[in-house]
């Protein structure tokens, strides 16, 4: 497939600054070529790109997984997070495997060169981890059931990237791509994806020129931000300059939305639903409330344990996995998967070599079991959804014995 030549360009004028917007295509070693000669060619005192801080550091230090401390990881309840971002990345590995460009190539390029050149590097874009939960919490739970298969599926498939997904990566990143099947149907989805970061990025922008005065400014993006991103920069143009209610505004744009209270207490609603179960059971029969009990045991921590058994976890992982699901069920303040994956790691801790293999080995299927890092992730989320849904079943078992 051939190369863009060139890149869409805008150039807005506000005041004494000037920039320059570069349209690239991610999947495209022209658009990296056109981002080198334009920083070399000495026109521009300062250069914005379309990463944020954490995919700017996955960017220039791919060794930083190597440091990550998995328990804290799974404490704070960001290992969908983290798996979440390594299915991304398995994606963008097969598209490198397959065209021979890595995508964001012209980003890197500009760190490169801006480094080189010793010029200011503006980091515009949203963190990519607050994007991803804007998108969940903006979408109806139906939905996040496709994007979350959507996103296994780029994972698990062995299939070539077909030319549609490639010529989508020309248009937007990595996430965008994974996401553009849905996103082009769902306001919901397209809100928090694309039109809230070109949004984010214009503030951005406005923030780094404010009290340093660049003369003129490369901002390189992907060429399905260039409109968007023009519009917004223009409008805040036409506005007084107002650092703080640009501030505001921008902070408004990175708030992650509260879980609802029923989320919250529902847990709690649950426990109390399946002790006053029991407690029906044994007032009507000591051996309908042995049963009840069982059933419960049973079910919870069968499933949990299939969970982890999946993701061939250790045998006593599956053991510890079986005994601590029920319990852990009728305590909401600790998960099931939690205290498989603490056992996991207890039992085979991760060396430096899965840490520093863990980006390429989740870029195939076989490796998510291999890497004992990606291991222990799919030991939490299996471990989490086997509890899950042993809870539902068990309970709704529970009501169909006491009321059926």
């Amino acid at each position: 497939m051939p190369d863009t030549p060139a890149g869409p360009r805008q150039v807005i004028d506000q005041g004494e600054t000037r920039y320059t917007l570069l349209g690239t295509a991610h999947v495209s070693r022209a658009s990296a070529d056109e981002v080198r000669e334009l920083i070399r060619s000495g026109d521009f005192d300062a250069v914005a790109i379309e990463l944020c801080p954490t995919r700017h550091q996955s960017a220039t230090q791919p060794d930083a997984m190597a440091k990550m401390d998995l328990f804290q990881v799974l404490r704070q309840g960001k290992a969908g997070m983290v798996a979440a971002s390594l299915a991304l990345g398995a994606f963008q590995q097969r598209v490198a495997e397959q065209s021979g460009v890595t995508p964001g190539a012209e980003m890197q390029m500009a760190i490169k060169e801006t480094q080189r050149a010793d010029l200011p590097l503006y980091l515009v874009d949203r963190e990519i981890g607050v994007t991803l939960k804007r998108i969940y919490h903006n979408v109806p739970w139906w939905q996040r059931m496709s994007l979350i298969s959507g996103l296994l599926g780029s994972v698990v498939s062995r299939k070539k990237v077909s030319s549609e997904e490639i010529e989508r990566l020309k248009e937007g990143d990595v996430l965008e791509s994974t996401f553009a099947e849905f996103a082009e149907q769902s306001e919901s989805l397209y809100t928090p994806l694309i039109r809230e970061r070109d949004r984010y990025m214009a503030l951005r922008l406005r923030e780094e020129v404010a009290g340093k005065a660049p003369r003129h400014i490369l901002v390189v993006v992907g060429a399905g931000h260039m409109k968007g991103l023009g519009e917004h920069l223009q409008t805040l143009g036409q506005q007084p300059p107002d650092a703080e209610a640009i501030d505001e505004e921008r902070r408004s744009l990175e708030v992650t939305p509260a879980r609802s209270k029923l989320w919250k207490v529902l847990p709690w609603i649950i426990v109390a639903l399946v002790l006053t179960g029991f407690a029906i059971g044994f007032s009507r029969d000591t051996g309908l409330g042995w049963s009840l009990v069982g059933e419960w045991f049973l079910i919870n921590g069968a499933l949990s344990a299939l969970g982890t058994a999946i993701a061939l976890a250790h045998p006593l992982t599956i053991i510890a996995t079986f005994i601590a699901a029920p319990l852990t069920s009728l305590n909401p303040t600790i998960g099931a998967g939690f205290v498989a994956a603490g056992v996991e790691l207890a039992l085979r801790r991760p060396t430096v070599g899965d840490f520093s293999r863990l980006r390429r080995d989740v870029s195939s299927t076989r490796g998510w079991w291999k890497n004992r890092v990606a291991r222990t992730l799919l030991v939490f989320l299996l471990a989490t959804l086997g509890s899950a849904a042993g809870t539902w079943i068990a309970g709704l078992r529970i009501a169909g014995q006491l009321f059926g």
